[in-house]
Formats: C-alpha cells, structure tokens, sequence
C-alpha cells in the first residue's frame, strides 16, 4: 500500500485549511445530513444546515434579482432550496421552479429524493427532464429538474422561459458547456424579465467573478420598484463532520493499482463503513474491479462488494449504488468524477482520489478533439474530499503528494468553453436569434481561434450564409438535431 501521512502527525507543518489537512467544519448534532438517523423526513430536512438559513435565502430571491448560494457539500442546499422556494408561493398561478444539474443521473436522484420529502408521486408535483426522457405533467409539476442542456432546448420554443418564475442553476462550478451558454442567456433573459429570479448555487464556485458578472447596475438605472439588480451572496456554512485528510509520501506510478491497495488497507485496519473511488472512467473501473475481486480471492479477504458508477451504465445498475449495504459487507464504488456533485450516497465514510479525471481538449487548428486524462484541480478534490463525512467523521486519501496539492495544483478547473468544440454551441446561439457570437457575454471568454473555427466549419457545410445567419431549410433543420457536426 502506497504510506500516507496526516499533516501534522509524522512531519509537522503549517498547513492552511483551505489548502489540504485536516479540516475541520463546525460540528453540529443538528447538521448531520445523513438519511441513517431516526425520524420522519421532516426531522431529518431541519437537521441539514441549510434549514437555518431558509428565511434569509428566501428574502434574499424576494428583494434580489440573482442570488448566489455558496454551501458545502452536504448542506442540502440541492434538495431544499426547490422546496423553500415552493413552500413560499413562488409556483403558483401556474408558474414553476426550475433546478438544473450538469448530469443526467444527478436530475434523477434528486427529483426521486425531493418528491419523497414532498410526500408526493414523481412525475406529478415534482417531476424531471432529460434527453429522451420527460417525466412531467404540464398542468401538475410545479418544481422541475433539468439538465443544462434540456433547459437550453426549451430555449427553442419559449426564448424567455416564460413559465419559470426562479431558475436555480445548481454545481455551476462544474463550468460545463451549457452551463456557460446558460449563465450568458439568462443574463440576457434578465433584461426583458425584469421579475424573474436566478439562484447560482454551488460548494466551490467564485462568488465574487460570478457576482460581477451578473452585475448590470452599472448598466442600467436601478428600477423603482422590483428587486434589486446588483447579485446577493449567502454563504451557508456547517457540514456536519470532520474529515481527514492523507497523502502519499511519494507520487505514485500506477494508481489504478495504487487504488486497491488503498481500498484492501482500509477494508483491514478501519472501522465500517463504504468507501467511495474516484476513477477516470469505464475502463479504469473495470480494470480495478477485477483486480480487486482477484486480489480478494488470492488473500482470502471478504466482505467486499465492488459497485461501478458512471454515465453510461444501466439505469438499474446505477440504482445499485444506492441501495443499502448488507449487513456484514463493505460497498466500494469505483465511480468517475459523476459522483463529485448532487448525488449523496449513504454510508460513505471513506474517500479515494486518484487526482485524475477525463477532460476534453480540442485543438481548433488541427480541428482534432481529445479526451485526455488530466490532473484534477483544488476545486474538484474538495468536492471529492465533501463525499466522506456524512454519517461520521470521515477519512480522504489522495494518491498525491501534499506538496503537489499545496504548490502545483490548480485553483480551479479550465472551463469547458475554453478547452471544446464550439460548432454545437454557435448552432445552438444562431437559432435563438444571437448573431454576434463575437460580442456575446461570456462567464469565460472563448478562444478566438475555436469560435472563428468553428464559424468555417459551419459555412463550409452549408449551416452559415454569407451573413453568418441560419441558412433556410438547412441551418434551421441541423439546429432542430443535439448534434456535432464535422
């Protein structure tokens, strides 16, 4: 097994909290955020931190018209702040509530779990929307979940999103694609909507960047009456328990090997509890569930249950990873950076990070899009850190070294608008009528290399006129199709 080190055991050191360590969150009887604990849902819903902070997260969406919410993981803030919302009157006459989530099975699980707190059928009062998949009721769902994507579809047919009165844009640190696309739109949406209300919400994101750019007061004049235009900020603190962290004395070579080491020592000297590890993707975490049932088998050890968790898998192979450990065995879920955000999965007490993560990376002058396995940043190994800790104290261990995280790792990650192919993202700007893509305000600004690529492409096969406008039928017909083209 790799030898980690805690800070300020073998090798003393002054080490900030916020740059790796030990750390330590306000440790609260009534913050635990665990499912595992005695009561009706109701209980459990006024145990999560978040619940402390309704009144001052709802004045705040009243007098504001974009709020932004900071909360560790854990807070609840995903599940609660819809139903908050709902509870005080912001769906009715016929209006909703719209939360949207970078992932598919994230939109999943929590419609699944607030329509249980809401005591009510999913599909109906609370309902949710993927690709190929609607589960809602036009004159029944009142709070929705969505995809980015979905939600810039919808765009399509009603530009304005009329039938929303607040749009929460949940794990906007993730920076996805849509998500940037997103964020510029409703900016936009906001200067003919005066009254419609934007909550960005996420554990990790920079308030203050995201705040300036919503900030038009400079703008425009402060109106008389409605809410105010310059974005709130709310940080909502106290995740219920400690979480400890440990690396590697040295980088290691191998870290899918290095992976079930970790999970086999843990699995002998540690108390119970499932352990969650975070892989690259399908491949790495086929290859580290066979060598893990093979080295059980060889040393004889049992007791464990390897689960796999990423986007492609099957709806009821996904459903696995929730369902409850047996008692008497260890659930070990190979998972990739899916379960960094939303999905809160009972019983995780211990956290492996490899440090890495499949990213796409594209090269607009050979127009050749990668994806590559690249080092995770701060960001992302908190959020992965966050996943231990629910139910108890929890334990991390990252297979990097603590000067790699202090010194070398990035703040946070390269949006995905600066590293991708923008051919999908022009089509979709063009058929909502934004023709100056050049001027169009971004939360990070393109490349000017990808964007004016991707603008040939789309001429050379007949998408753009000479007007870089929507030729008619094709250009209109090809925006119809969540497509790439080449």
């Amino acid at each position: 097994m790799s030898q980690f080190w805690k800070p300020g055991t073998e090798r003393p050191r002054l080490v900030d909290d916020e740059e790796g360590g030990v750390l330590l969150y306000p440790t609260s009887s009534s913050s635990s955020s665990s499912g595992f604990g005695y009561g009706s849902l109701e209980k459990q819903r006024q145990r999560l931190p978040v619940y402390k902070y309704r009144t001052d997260i709802l004045y705040l969406v009243e007098t504001h018209a974009t709020t932004i919410i900071v909360g560790e993981t854990g807070s609840g803030k995903t599940t609660q702040i819809p139903q908050y919302l709902k509870e005080a009157g912001w769906a009715e006459g016929g209006r909703m509530i719209a939360c949207t989530q970078p992932r598919r099975l994230a939109v999943q699980a929590v419609a699944s779990r607030v329509a249980e707190e809401m005591d009510v059928k999913l599909g109906e009062e609370v309902g949710y929307t993927i690709r190929f998949e609607d589960i809602t009721n036009e004159e029944l769902t009142r709070v929705k979940f969505l995809t980015d994507g979905v939600l810039l579809r919808e765009m399509m047919d009603d530009p304005l999103l009329s039938k929303y009165s607040v749009i929460m844009v949940d794990e906007a640190h993730e920076r996805s694609l849509s998500t940037d696309i997103l964020l510029g739109l409703l900016k936009k949406i906001q200067r003919r909507r005066p009254e419609l209300r934007i909550i960005i919400s996420s554990a990790t994101i920079e308030a203050k960047s995201m705040a300036a750019f919503f900030n038009t007061s400079k703008k425009r004049r402060e109106q008389e009456q409605g809410p105010t235009i310059e974005p709130a900020i709310l940080s909502v603190e106290g995740r219920g328990f400690n979480v400890e962290i440990f690396y590697v004395d040295d980088p290691v070579s191998d870290y899918v090997r290095a992976v079930i080491s970790t999970v086999l020592s843990i699995h002998d000297q540690e108390r119970t509890g499932d352990i969650l590890v975070f892989l690259t993707g399908q491949d790495d975490i086929d290859a580290a569930i066979q060598l893990l049932t093979e080295e059980a088998q060889s040393s004889g050890k049992q007791g464990l249950v390897a689960v796999p968790l990423y986007s492609g898998l099957p709806r009821a192979d996904q459903d696995l990873v929730f369902s409850p450990t047996p008692r008497g065995k260890r659930k070990v879920i190979f998972s990739t950076n899916i379960a960094e955000t939303s999905l809160t999965l009972e019983g995780i007490v211990y956290v492996v990070d490899s440090g890495f993560s499949k990213q796409r990376f594209y090269n607009p002058i050979s127009d050749i899009e990668n994806l590559v396995v690249a080092p995770i940043s701060k960001a992302s190994a908190r959020q992965r850190a966050g996943r231990a800790g629910r139910v108890r104290p929890g334990k991390c261990f990252r297979l990097y070294t603590e000067d790699y995280f202090a010194s070398e790792m990035s703040i946070v990650g390269i949006p995905e608008i600066q590293r991708s192919n923008l051919v999908s993202c022009v089509i979709q700007l063009k058929a909502l009528g934004i023709d100056n893509i050049l001027g169009f305000d971004w939360p990070a600004s393109p490349s000017p290399e990808a964007m004016i690529r991707a603008l040939e492409i789309l001429y050379s096969l007949g998408v753009l006129d000479d007007d870089a406008k929507l030729t008619s039928p094709t250009g209109f017909q090809v925006a119809e199709f969540p497509l790439v083209c080449f």
